[in-house]
């Protein structure tokens, strides 16, 4: 055991020395599998991905160090949201499916269920989500927009994972050295402690190598085959409710904005007039009212003199009478 303990030691910080001196700090992103974001990724040149070339660009990068520009393959994740009005909802959901096979692609999921009009009729209404090639895109985004009544909202995104891509294949690398490594250990190991000890660690390595490849599998056939999300809108449901020629939802929206606007009237009224009425009242008002109670205060005291001179000339009197 003291000889092969060692042997995975200087193993181990091999490859954390080699990691640490070809890599470099990405910001990470996370993965839409839900995998942990990777964080850095080696800065040198690499082999081209072998992968469709849909959703992908080569550029040149140039390293830090000063070394020749390196072709790296960008690897872009290009999807597609949009919701359409359609005459027959059915159909179109039909059309959309056999169009993607038809493209090489392929169905992910779809549902019919119902919705309703403003008049409470009930209506079909569809999701659909396809995956064809990247390529294939645009002219896969013109055939569903085809002949459509409205297109109600078209959502493109595209997401850039060349990093992400970059660093799984170095770690990969990486683990791939170890495993190699420690099997050539354990083929010389006879100690039994030795050979479990070794084991585990095999079994570990060959864990992230699977986790490596799935994820840049993922990463590959992401960027092969976009995604489109299809909402499929019938044109009964966008028509207003009318009756005899008058619309209530046009009333109703007027009524709505009506509210809007008094809301916004006295919220506006209210912050005037707490920020610039109310203290100009207090200004104005306070020296009015002490000056009221100061005038009032002396004509209660002249009042209150003079009552007690007319009392004083009554007594006199009186006496005077006796």
């Amino acid at each position: 055991m003291k000889k092969i303990l060692p042997f995975s030691f200087i193993v181990i910080a091999t490859l954390i020395l080699a990691a640490c001196g070809s890599s470099r700090s990405y910001a990470p992103v996370e993965p839409a599998f839900g995998g942990a974001a990777p964080a850095a990724a080696p800065e040198a040149a690499y082999d081209a991905i072998p992968m469709a070339t849909a959703g992908v660009a080569v550029e040149n990068v140039q390293s830090s160090g000063g070394g020749n520009a390196a072709a790296v393959e960008r690897i872009v994740i290009q999807n597609a949201d949009i919701a359409i009005v359609v005459t027959d909802v059915e159909t179109s959901m039909r059309e959309i499916e056999v169009m993607a096979k038809q493209m090489g692609g392929f169905v992910v999921s779809s549902n019919l269920y119902q919705s309703y009009t403003n008049s409470y009729i009930e209506v079909p209404e569809a999701q659909v989500v396809i995956r064809v090639p990247a390529e294939t895109l645009e002219d896969a985004l013109k055939k569903i927009k085809a002949d459509v009544v409205e297109v109600r909202t078209e959502t493109r995104s595209g997401q850039d994972v060349t990093a992400e891509y970059v660093d799984l294949k170095s770690r990969l690398v990486n683990y791939e050295a170890a495993e190699k490594q420690l099997s050539e250990i354990m083929e010389t190991a006879t100690d039994t402690e030795d050979v479990v000890n070794i084991f585990n660690q095999l079994v570990y390595y060959r864990e992230q190598i699977e986790m490596v490849k799935g994820q840049m599998k993922y990463y590959e056939e992401a960027a092969a085959l976009s995604a489109i999300s299809i909402t499929i809108i019938a044109e009964e449901k966008e028509q207003p409710i009318e009756i005899g020629g008058w619309e209530p939802q046009g009333v109703a929206k007027e009524a709505v904005q009506d509210l809007i606007f008094f809301f916004q009237d006295f919220v506006s009224f209210t912050i005037r007039f707490v920020i610039y009425t109310l203290p100009v009242w207090i200004m104005i008002g306070l020296p009015l009212y002490l000056v009221f109670i100061g005038v009032r205060a002396l004509f209660r005291k002249l009042r209150g003199n003079k009552k007690k001179v007319v009392d004083a000339k009554v007594e006199e009197d009186g006496r005077s009478n006796e």
